[in-house]
């Protein structure tokens, strides 16, 4: 498991050096969005398969979906509060330095 680790970060930090270097052709460049795309959507379809194949995710799945779902729901929901609270600080604090300027 090491050995992959060390694999996934080396090959991350050669890609962002190529980027930073800016190596790579326009003609790559502007591709690189539909071959992410293709990659994510294979990866995805793998992943799909050994769930699939592994019997206790399935005897499992709606509990599994279930504390997923209800983890999804309460991270969104406390997201858009935290942020709409935090927003109402910010821009308060904002419009009362703009008015005292």
């Amino acid at each position: 498991m090491g050995v992959r680790l060390i694999l996934y970060l080396a090959l991350l930090i050669i890609g962002g050096m190529i980027g930073y270097k800016d190596l790579i052709s326009e003609k790559f460049n502007s591709k690189l969005g539909i071959i992410q795309n293709i990659c994510l959507l294979f990866l995805l379809f793998i992943m799909g398969i050994r769930i699939g194949l592994d019997d206790k995710v399935i005897s499992s799945f709606f509990t599994i979906g279930a504390k997923a779902l209800l983890l999804a729901v309460f991270s969104i929901v406390f997201s858009v509060f935290f942020v709409r609270l935090v927003r109402k600080f910010i821009i308060a604090d904002e419009e009362e330095k703009s008015h005292e300027s």
